[in-house]
């Protein structure tokens, strides 16, 4: 009997232990507070995602397409939104016989070659990669129970989200999925009886019939400026439930690392989003799982996930672990057919930037809607991944140093600014550290042969420590450097080493 009753208690301590291990987060802003953002997201500083969907069809412009084609004589509440009307109109026909539903069967994906594409992530120096889930047109790019809306039942017919979380990490990246769903709530004029998207057939991928007072559209960014956030209308219920059993089921079926939103959540009731994140956060404690969320503005209570910028950074360093996305893109998200790619450089000189900064950097690229990445987005993937293979020890793992640098270049924050933000020049220098190590990046070649680092002087407010020696990576040549009480002077080599931002490893005294 004695032997019974410790069996008993036993289980009933174990049903206890496993009960509190699912309770671990409860939905509430204050325990959600206690997850801690994962070492592996720290030092990762690097990620891949696509905007890729049926909205890659018509290559017109920009991922927003999908909105914008409907903007006619009886909605038009953006006079610029009228010439993807007119574009629409003259390719491909009235709304009402020819919607966003019918580029779906176009939407090919003939040639998407997940494995290729896990590849070139790796190759560009990835640590983190994944597609958009469901963009706020409404198509779900995976396996899905609840819509049959999505990319194994229409369109490309294959369980995208599934095949790629597969190839990306059979190649050591963590997989991640991004999710826009919130913005499908008035994302088209379904109170527009001229077009097929005020027809109940397609509500399911179209969203709620909503009445022509009901919407507004989002905020400009001089409102975001002004703190102007508010979007209307609110969720619904059974928008609220859908929103979040999507989530639901892209966890449940994929297990991704990170989990990153869009903004405009503030239309999705905070309970919601709330027991979003206790269902992640509890679902990865039990699989023993290290996982992010991210937010942008203020979806997400400060400190329940990691804050997200938009074609943006930081002007500071801060203390806290952020990230940004941005496009490779200048003008898009998705593929279009007159791109303006950044240059590489530009990317590798944002990237350290961020780093310096204890950001990390989420970058977008455009495939095509057959699955081809374009060939100047692989060349510009590959030169950064050629970079960060000399250069990664000063940014994977790394850490912001006591300042995250000097030079003359000044950052713009804000959302959307980072074309405000000039490039840098070889006055700009910023700092990371690992293990002891000072690393200085300069983020352009010297014209005079000469890196000089005002921070770095002697009897400097940040380094109490001699400086023994001095590397540039990627040289294996002696450098000649001398620190006097104006600066650091440091000789480059006679030849170029490299194309985009110079890491030099500076090595000090122990304390």
């Amino acid at each position: 009997m004695i032997k019974f009753n410790g069996f008993i208690l036993g289980i009933l301590l174990l049903s206890s232990m496993l009960t509190n291990a699912q309770e671990k987060y409860q939905p509430t802003w204050e325990s959600l507070k206690k997850h801690e953002t994962p070492t592996w997201f720290k030092d990762a500083k690097f990620g891949i995602y696509c905007h890729w969907g049926p909205y890659s069809v018509p290559e017109f412009e920009n991922e927003w397409y999908s909105h914008w084609m409907y903007v006619n004589e009886n909605n038009l509440e953006y006079p610029n939104g009228k010439k993807y009307y007119e574009h629409h109109l003259e390719k491909y026909g009235s709304l009402d016989s020819f919607g966003y539903k019918d580029f779906i069967p176009m939407f090919k994906a003939e040639k998407f070659d997940p494995d290729a594409w896990a590849e070139l992530f790796e190759k560009a120096g990835a640590k983190f990669a994944g597609p958009v889930s469901e963009h706020a047109d409404g198509f779900a790019m995976w396996d899905s129970d609840i819509t049959k809306w999505d990319a194994v039942d229409m369109g490309p017919k294959r369980d995208i989200m599934g095949e790629l979380s597969e190839a990306i990490r059979e190649r050591g990246m963590k997989f991640i999925a991004t999710y826009h769903r919130q913005w499908l709530l008035g994302w088209y004029p379904t109170w527009d009886k001229t077009t097929d998207a005020s027809n109940p057939e397609y509500s399911g991928l179209y969203g709620p019939l909503l009445a022509k007072g009901d919407f507004q559209y989002p905020p400009s960014t001089a409102d975001l400026d002004k703190g102007i956030e508010k979007y209307y209308p609110l969720a619904d219920k059974e928008f609220n439930e859908e929103w979040l059993l999507r989530l639901k089921e892209i966890v449940d079926k994929y297990n991704p690392d990170m989990v990153w939103f869009d903004n405009k959540m503030d239309v999705i009731d905070a309970k919601y989003r709330k027991e979003f994140l206790s269902y992640y956060y509890n679902n990865a404690a039990q699989k023993g799982k290290e996982v992010v969320s991210t937010y942008k503005f203020y979806d997400f209570e400060e400190g329940t996930a990691v804050l997200d910028l938009e074609r943006s950074r930081m002007s500071k360093k801060k203390e806290f672990p952020w990230l940004t996305d941005d496009s490779i893109d200048w003008k898009a998200w998705s593929h279009i057919k007159n791109p303006d790619y950044k240059s590489a450089n530009r990317i590798v000189d944002f990237l350290v930037d961020v780093v310096s900064k204890n950001g990390c950097l989420l970058l977008n690229i455009t495939p095509k809607a057959n699955g081809e990445i374009p060939l100047p987005v692989q060349e510009r993937l590959l030169e950064i991944g050629a970079w960060l293979k000399v250069n990664g020890e000063a940014i994977y793992g790394s850490r912001p140093w006591e300042i995250y640098g000097e030079g003359e270049a000044t950052v713009k924050e804000g959302h959307l600014s980072e074309h405000q933000n000039p490039d840098n020049t070889e006055k700009d220098i910023r700092f990371t550290t690992k293990d002891g190590i000072l690393y200085a990046i300069v983020l352009a070649w010297p014209e005079d042969g000469y890196v000089e680092i005002e921070s770095l002087k002697k009897n400097n407010t940040y380094l109490n420590k001699e400086i023994t020696n001095i590397e540039l990576l990627g040289f294996k040549g002696e450098l000649d450097y001398s620190q006097s009480t104006k600066n650091l002077r440091i000789k480059m080599p006679e030849n170029k080493v490299g194309n985009y931002a110079y890491t030099f490893k500076i090595l000090t005294t122990k304390e």
